[in-house]
């Protein structure tokens, strides 16, 4: 039998119940500080004989049905009922000791007799490798010669059942790779040497993703769901709704024994199998636990969408993975405060004591009273355990080394630092003897030796017994659910005219109606390409699910395809309805649904390929780079730009496989075999007299090579196509094949690729001591007083709260907030999460973006500006937002470039990076390059320090640190406050907002301003000596509980400040706090520091930004050069790209330059012309949006802080991309100017250079610019793609500028690709004396042609030049005001 498993999920299926089902206790998340309240005699004797009435009831009604006091047996499927509703109310009351429950649920499953599983992880002499290389070369696209880095050497041990393990190491000790690898969850890429079993059974012999789960430090979620929907959507999909099955065989148990269950329990379990959207009874719970509660409606959101905060995203990632037997954590309290974690780490211990659970959890700084809760620790270094075994005896062990932990070091911190050579010597206690090195290899040696090695080595010796393994410990099943049910689960998860007529007296008329027709292919075709940004973005969640076993991947892609289906019915329909009469389309209605139909199913086609594409690619510049390109072989080989007839033989296959070549057909075969079409071909004839045409009706077809009497068959033979009525329904069907394949495809690539990157944090050498002196500034700022004094903060009110009937505007988030931050004072801002701690440091340091501020703020006793403040300060914050493709040297020197006075030499500036980086240790990983955080580059240490040195460098007067030990071990927390506290001591004013904190680096700090829910100040004042002061003004207030010795101050200020105290006391602290001799002192001195001093200024500089604006432009370029000379996979991609476009279109228009005998051969040249200027350009503008997106983010930071101003930025980044698409344009010219056989005469290839050129330069500009002026990447991409929709139709080439209606012909010229098709075409042939042959027209020349036809003439080509110009420079306008005006960052 299995372990309870009480579902959280409102979608919960039932499943038939098994011996081999796994078990789960994600359901009994609730607060463990509260208890049951008790009931009267007459109550418990009332619920036993409703029990025992229910006990008489069928087997199936008595699953399904429970007694309520006063009512009779409600039925559990109709839950909707309002006896339904009162159930789950008693259900919820039920449940407030987790501790007791736990208790009486195990007194329940022991009392019939049912065994829980258990799981013992065994690993011996476990052994990680990868292979690493160094990226030097043109580009960065070289590899040095391969390195192996060890990561795991021979690493041995055992995780028992109902103890939980506590991971301690310092960054690089390989904590992350051996969760992983116990998880079974390892990249493949690395090398493993050793075994690891589960009860004696290898990884390969049961499902290692069922039955434990690895749960990751990042934080990785949909941002359109909100809290209580991703965690229900994690429910459904890991299986937790097999409790009807349980209990069923749980009542027959009890019944054949004659046990009447506990009557809450039956309830309280009962009311987890009930339905109610998401509310269930567990998740509820589950919710209130993680303290989620309040935000459970609220969308998780992402990098641009406002939505919960860090720490309460890491609170929704901790949920992950609840049905295993056995749990491996990684840092699951990075961004939560102390208390928080403690609560869970409480509630995680009585998880595994109570249910036999196998659990390890990795922590970077757990406070001394979490660091308690554990049973065992595993001290990780170098890849290689010092240490596994009882908490109890981790100490004695250091103690038999030498080695000793200081009264008032947390026992953690001192666990890292002693196997660190920089640290270890200061807990040396045999004085009597010189003190030398002791290595990580000799503590693994002692260790073997140890008593409690020598026991961990004589338990691994025996073997596992595997009969005695319960069958349910290990799961076979791979998921945790039925198929249907995991379908449905995705399923729900995605849901988030008058009549005119035109001729068709001629060919030239027909080809009007199959340009229309083409435009409409192509604008579904380019819809379409929004499957790649959804796609790329949605699978790093993806992967997460399904490496964690939520669902199979058909589960996942099916609703995708299937919820795509009405979005493409509805987009056919609407366009046919608007466009197919509107433009006189064939009349009869058969014909008009048929048209919904092909472009319907070619919309399906479209969707599938750039989903299969992003799949595939799994990366935004190679995805957008493949989509684009398969979609220039499919426009291209459509048959419209270039007929069938007219490729060579090696492209022909193209021809065939070309999807737009099918949608084609089936349109232009549906329109143009109706009756109305069945005409004799006319001939249209120029008379001399008057230079006008006239029609001449049975003129002979004068193009011998089209066989056809009638228009349609001519038109649809000189293109190549089909003629044939059936054909239709053969490309419908040949669309339907192509759909299929392509879904196909897309599972196949999310079932079985991987992600293209994975995070990899830089190892570093430790082997010379850090130098801990102070900075020595270049030029040294002057000491700045910073108070503010009833400072209010409010914001709109969150339409979410308004549906619930509030009825106020606004929402206060700060409220009465005052204090002071002075020179050389170390303060901290510290509370709970949501107490508004950086919500009050953005509001303090100009940073939030929106809601209303009101109260006093000044500096140096006069009032706060903006504009100079931001030259003073310095904000570390808590994201690291930089930018990934520089080394950390340049970008500390590309800070202090900008933000260091003028005067300031560059020799002195780059001797002050250097004492910056030697400080904080960054000295070894100069040349480094920083990466996206969570997937390549440094690590989350590294990077924290690295966001502290970017600060240090401007040499600030005041700095705001949003929490800049988070994510760090214990060792790089107190080598980054160590900085700090240097800073602090040359007289700069510091503040920081900080979770939670060790002993040691909370009493680095001067002061303290303790912050409450709410967003009001509970104290603010000194710590005093061991934070004696502290503790005195909170222990002075009545019922307070006194302070344990040796716990942490801050760990005990938050505990006793919760609410749930302030309730059991009846006081607020806020309102104590107000009403204190404290807060009357504090007053006094922010009354003091708003005076300006005698003598002194107001902060002023002549000047926003430090620099001049030529030296922000050669900063910015500079920094930009080398971020993408650093870029392999954009340079490689966009070049490769160039040379495969250039090949692609030279082999397809191969010597066709000088063919111009006929009308076909320059409609040729034509598409040949349009096909350069519309699909490498859009390459190019697809392509940098990603880049540019990133950077706009680091800009928002940079500019903050009046590094630069926008125009320079702007310069550089339009500068640096001219530069690229100069290298682009000249190869790209080369290959396909001599493959297809221009003229080489200079003027005509200078000519071509130029136009090519600046259509680069403009497509770029464009995709930059609708970056700039959207919220996200996403939204970016699909503005641009309704511009290039607009260019696409009104470029000349779809339809000619004098067969538009005078009202639209605008639109011709403000679409530049109009302008580039217009000069390439009259600059090649605009004075070509060449005869021309027409189909249904007399000859003529082919300058006559072309300005009869399209309407080009070689007199405009200057003007064609100078608008190429204007469109450069009002692109790049666009992009400037853009960055300045528009901040789509929501603080």
């Amino acid at each position: 039998m299995a372990v309870p498993e009480l579902s959280c999920s409102a979608g919960s299926s039932r499943r038939s119940w098994r011996s081999h089902h796994s078990g789960s206790f994600r359901e009994l998340w609730t607060d463990p500080s509260d208890v049951f309240h008790s009931r009267r005699d007459d109550e418990d004797d009332e619920a036993t004989l409703r029990l025992a009435a229910l006990g008489k009831l069928s087997g199936s009604r008595r699953e399904v049905e429970q007694y309520l006091p006063g009512r009779d047996a409600v039925d559990l499927a109709s839950f909707s009922s309002q006896d339904g509703k009162i159930f789950i109310d008693s259900a919820r009351e039920i449940v407030e000791d987790n501790e007791g429950l736990l208790r009486r649920l195990r007194e329940r499953i022991d009392s019939v007799g049912i065994e829980m599983p258990k799981i013992e992880v065994r690993f011996e002499n476990l052994s990680v490798k990868a292979d690493a290389y160094g990226i030097v070369g043109l580009a960065g696209l070289s590899l040095s010669k391969k390195v192996v880095n060890k990561i795991l050497t021979g690493v041995a041990g055992s995780l028992k059942p109902s103890r939980m393990a506590l991971l301690l190491g310092p960054p690089g000790s390989g904590k992350t790779t051996l969760l992983l690898a116990l998880a079974g969850k390892l990249d493949k890429s690395l090398r493993v040497d050793g075994g690891i079993s589960y009860c004696g059974h290898q990884l390969s012999e049961f499902v290692p993703q069922r039955t434990s789960a690895y749960i990751s430090q990042h934080d990785l979620h949909l941002g359109e769901m909100t809290v209580r929907e991703t965690l229900g959507f994690s429910g459904r999909c890991l299986g937790v709704g097999s409790n009807h099955e349980m209990l069923s065989e749980m009542s027959r148990l009890e019944r054949d024994a004659g046990i009447y269950p506990d009557p809450e329990i039956e309830t309280y379990m009962k009311g987890t199998m009930s339905r109610d959207h998401g509310r269930s009874v567990a998740m509820d719970h589950i919710l209130k636990k993680l303290g989620l509660e309040t935000c459970a409606d609220i969308l998780v959101g992402d990098e641009m969408r406002r939505g919960i905060s860090g720490g309460q995203k890491k609170r929704a990632t901790v949920d992950a993975g609840w049905t295993a037997r056995a749990l491996f954590m990684d840092e699951i309290s990075n961004g939560l405060d102390a208390s928080t974690t403690f609560q869970i780490v409480k509630f995680l211990r009585q998880i595994v004591h109570s249910l036999d659970t196998t659990m390890v959890i990795s922590l970077i700084q757990p406070a001394p009273e979490t660091f308690d809760l554990f049973d065992d620790i595993i001290l990780l270094s170098e890849g290689k355990i010092v240490y596994q075994g009882p908490r109890e005896k981790v100490l004695d062990f250091f103690e038999f080394m030498g080695f000793k932990c200081p009264e008032r070091k947390g026992i953690p911190d001192f666990l890292q630092e002693v196997t660190s050579r920089k640290d270890q010597e200061q807990y040396w206690t045999h004085k009597e003897r010189p003190y030398r090195y002791m290595s990580v290899n000799e503590f693994v040696e002692a260790f073997d030796s140890f008593y409690v090695g020598q026991q961990m080595k004589g338990d691994l010796e025996v073997a596992c017994d595997r009969s005695k393994t319960h069958p349910s410990a290990l799961a076979k099943d791979k998921y945790g659910d039925t198929s249907w049910e995991l379908f449905k689960a995705c399923f729900t998860r995605e849901c988030v005219f008058p009549r005119t007529q035109m001729h068709r007296e001629s060919i030239a008329d027909g080809g009007k109606y199959l340009g229309a027709l083409f435009y409409g292919l192509v604008s579904v075709m380019f819809n379409g390409m929004a499957e790649i940004i959804m796609t790329v973005l949605g699978l790093p969640v993806h992967y997460k699910q399904r490496d964690l076993l939520f669902y199979p991947s058909w589960a996942f892609g099916l609703p995708l395809v299937l919820l795509k289906v009405p979005i493409s019915l509805l987009e056919s329909v609407i366009w046919v309805s608007i466009t197919y009469y509107g433009m006189g389309f064939a009349p009869p209605a058969g014909r008009f649904f048929r048209q919904i139909l092909a472009l319907f199913w070619t919309h399906q086609v479209a969707m599938a390929l750039f989903r299969f594409i992003g799949a595939a690619g799994r990366s935004m510049v190679a995805a957008n780079s493949v989509g684009v390109f398969g979609l220039v072989i499919m426009f291209t080989l459509s048959g419209f730009v270039i007929s069938k007839d007219d490729l060579d033989a090696w492209w022909i296959w193209g021809y065939w496989t070309s999807t737009m070549m099918y949608g084609q057909n089936a349109l232009a075969i549906n329109e143009f075999l109706d009756s109305s079409w069945d005409i004799i071909v006319h001939l249209r004839i120029i008379n001399e007299s008057n230079g006008r045409w006239h029609f001449c009706a049975g003129q002979p077809n004068n193009e011998t090579s089209i066989d056809a009497p009638t228009v349609r068959t001519a038109l649809l033979k000189s293109k190549g196509m089909f003629v044939d009525g059936y054909r239709y329904w053969i490309s419908i069907g040949a669309l339907i094949v192509l759909t299929v394949f392509y879904n196909l495809g897309f599972v196949a690539c999310v079932a079985y690729l991987d992600s293209v990157e994975e995070s990899r944090a830089l190892v570093i050498n430790d082997e010379e001591q850090t130098k801990l002196q102070g900075l020595s500034p270049p030029q040294y700022s002057r000491k700045r007083r910073f108070s503010f004094n009833h400072v209010n903060y409010y914001v709109d009110m969150p339409a979410e709260m308004k549906g619930q009937g509030i009825e106020e505007i606004r929402l206060q988030l700060l409220c009465d907030v005052s204090g002071a931050f002075r020179p050389g004072i170390l303060t901290a801002l510290v509370g709970a999460s949501g107490a508004g701690k950086t919500t009050l440091m953005d509001v303090l340091a100009g940073r939030k973006t929106g809601g209303y501020i009101e109260g006093d703020v000044s500096i140096s006793g006069y009032p706060k500006n903006q504009t100079t403040f931001a030259r003073v300060t310095g904000y570390c914050e808590q994201n690291d937002i930089h930018s990934p493709n520089v080394t950390i040297y340049e970008s500390l020197v590309y800070s202090a470039w900008l933000r260091l006075p003028p005067g300031v030499k560059p020799e002195t500036k780059k001797v002050f990076v250097e004492e910056v980086m030697d400080l904080i240790e960054l000295d070894q990983l100069r040349d480094a390059l920083v990466g996206l955080r969570g997937v390549n580059g440094l690590s989350t240490e590294q990077r924290k320090r690295f966001t502290v040195a970017v600060e240090l460098v401007a040499n600030p007067s005041i700095i705001f640190m949003d929490e800049p030990t988070t994510g760090l071990d214990a060792r790089s927390a107190a080598i980054v406050m160590r900085t700090v506290r240097n800073t602090v001591n040359t007289g700069r004013t510091v503040v920081c907002t900080i979770h939670q904190p060790s002993i040691d680096i909370f009493e680095s700090f001067d002061e303290l301003i303790l912050m409450k829910l709410g967003g009001q100040v509970i104290y603010a004042g000194p710590l005093g000596q061991s934070s004696r002061r502290l503790i005195e003004y909170f222990e002075a207030i009545s019922g307070v509980p006194k302070i344990k010795e040796g716990q942490n101050p801050a760990t005990w200020m938050l505990q006793i400040s919760v609410p749930s105290v302030e309730a059991d006391l009846n006081l607020d602290f806020a309102d104590v706090y107000s009403r204190s001799s404290l807060y009357q002192k504090n007053q006094q001195m922010i009354e003091e520091l708003s005076t300006p001093a005698p003598g002194s200024q107001d902060l002023y500089f002549p000047t926003k930004c430090a620099q001049s604006f030529v030296t922000q432009c050669a900063a910015c370029f500079w920094k930009q050069y080398w971020s993408y000379w650093k870029n392999p996979s954009y340079n490689a991609v966009r070049f490769f790209t160039t040379v495969v476009m250039g090949l692609l279109f030279g082999t397809l228009f191969w010597n066709k330059g000088q063919q111009t005998s006929t009308q076909q051969d320059v409609l040729n040249l034509m598409g040949a012309v349009y096909c350069f200027a519309f699909f490498l350009g859009f390459t190019i503008g697809a392509t940098a949006q990603p880049v540019v997106a990133i950077e706009r983010t680091v800009f928002y930071r940079e500019r903050a802080v009046g590094m630069y101003s926008a125009l320079a930025y702007a310069f550089a980044q339009v500068g640096i991309e001219v530069i690229y698409i100069a290298g682009q344009a000249l190869l790209y010219c080369l290959i396909c100017y001599s493959m297809i056989g221009f003229s080489w005469q200079v003027d005509k290839f200078l000519w071509f250079v130029f136009l090519v050129f600046m259509c680069f330069l403009y497509f770029g500009a464009q995709g930059m610019t609708s970056i700039a002026i959207t919220p996200a990447y996403p939204v970016g991409s699909i503005v641009m793609l309704l511009f290039f929709n607009f260019w696409n139709i009104f470029s000349g080439f779809l339809i000619y500028r004098p067969m538009l209606p005078k009202w639209w012909r605008w639109c011709y010229w403000t679409s530049p690709v109009a302008w580039t098709i217009y000069g390439l075409i009259v600059s090649q042939f605009g004075e070509s004396e060449k005869m021309l042959r027409i189909p249904g027209l007399s000859c003529m020349t082919v300058k006559a042609f072309l300005k009869e036809v399209p309407g080009y003439e070689r007199s405009f080509l200057g003007y064609v030049a100078l608008a190429h110009v204007g469109f450069m420079i009002f692109f790049s306008l666009i992009f400037t005001l853009g960055i300045k005006f528009l901040n789509f960052q929501r603080r």
